[in-house]
């Protein structure tokens, strides 16, 4: 059995990290908050962004790139913390439009009901972006087929990465035989969901490998979330060969129920997380893909400043990180 004990000082770098996250999301979350210039212009223009939850690191991360950019270009960023609720980014979106801002960067909850919030945005004469996440039903839309009422999307590209997820994974698998998968996925109305599994599939089908998904359930994009439905895929399949988690939150808390259960699972997640990098360093998570939220964050505030010049969909490169390179991921949330 490839037991993953946890070294003193990875326990020691685990915790610090964790720390040091709940203070920048403590100090970050807020229900509307003001960031930019310590002493703005009178007339500064005024850019809002609404968040997902100010309560998720990566979300928080965004808000933080939005707003830094902001900052840099003498602009006033209204950060509204949607708080996991539909209905009250519903309402947020409608606030911000009422104050005439000049820009709004929206983070979806729910992809197809955003339609709505972009089309009642653009009525008022509001540009729109949209960030992290595709307006639209992501099961006909490709992500580079930016919805018609947005001024961009910044954005990585999904698919892709769950299909460098999917090829990574395909490199880890036991030869021989039919591995065995099960996949943690986020919360239900997210487009990443389906994007990232889909091309998680398409990875490991373009690798060659035979395998078998034999278990999914949700995590909620949670640490919490991920070690739940890893305990309770382990019970019911002890011999799992390998568990692709949709996101490193997920991925922490996956790797906690495997190193309780003695299992031999490899771990695979998606984002590039601080703890998810210091987790790759020790030996306690496999691989994941190299995501960076402050950027996103500031592709989206440039995309409302800079009007409808330049690039719909603005992204990055996103790549596999293991333990060989994974100096190459500095992790931004």
């Amino acid at each position: 059995m490839r037991w993953r004990p946890l070294p003193l000082a990875f326990a020691a770098l685990v915790i610090a990290v964790a720390i040091a996250s709940l203070v920048g999301v403590r100090l970050g979350r807020m229900d509307m908050a003001v960031a930019g210039p310590a002493a703005p212009s009178p007339g500064a223009p005024r850019y809002g962004l609404s968040t997902v939850g100010l309560s998720y690191p990566f979300a928080a991360a965004i808000a933080k790139g939005f707003s830094d950019a902001a900052a840099k270009a003498g602009a006033v960023a209204l950060i509204l913390d949607a708080q996991g609720n539909v209905q009250k980014q519903a309402n947020d979106i409608d606030d911000l439009v009422a104050q005439r801002v000049n820009g709004i960067a929206i983070m979806p909850l729910d992809s197809v009901v955003a339609q709505g919030w972009v089309g009642r945005a653009r009525r008022a004469g509001v540009p729109v972006a949209a960030v992290a996440a595709l307006v639209g039903d992501p099961r006909t839309r490709a992500v580079t087929d930016v919805y018609p009422g947005l001024v961009a999307l910044a954005s990585q590209d999904e698919v892709t990465a769950g299909r460098v997820a999917g090829t990574l994974a395909g490199k880890l698998l036991p030869p021989g035989r039919t591995a065995r998968i099960a996949v943690i996925e986020g919360a239900a109305g997210f487009p990443e969901v389906e994007q990232r599994a889909r091309g998680f599939r398409e990875g490991l089908d373009a690798a060659g490998v035979r395998y078998a998904i034999i278990a999914s359930q949700p995590g909620n994009w949670t640490p919490q979330g991920g070690e739940t439905a890893c305990q309770n895929i382990l019970a019911a399949h002890p011999d799992i060969d390998l568990f692709f988690n949709e996101a490193d939150d997920m991925v922490i808390g996956c790797a906690r129920a495997v190193r309780a259960a003695a299992s031999q699972a490899r771990l695979i997640g998606v984002g590039g997380s601080k703890l998810a990098v210091a987790s790759i360093k020790a030996g306690a998570v496999d691989g994941t893909v190299c995501f960076k939220p402050e950027a996103l964050g500031a592709l989206a505030f440039e995309a409302l400043d800079g009007g409808s010049d330049g690039a719909r969909f603005r992204t990055y490169p996103i790549p596999a990180v293991t333990r060989a390179n994974v100096d190459a991921c500095v992790g931004q949330w």
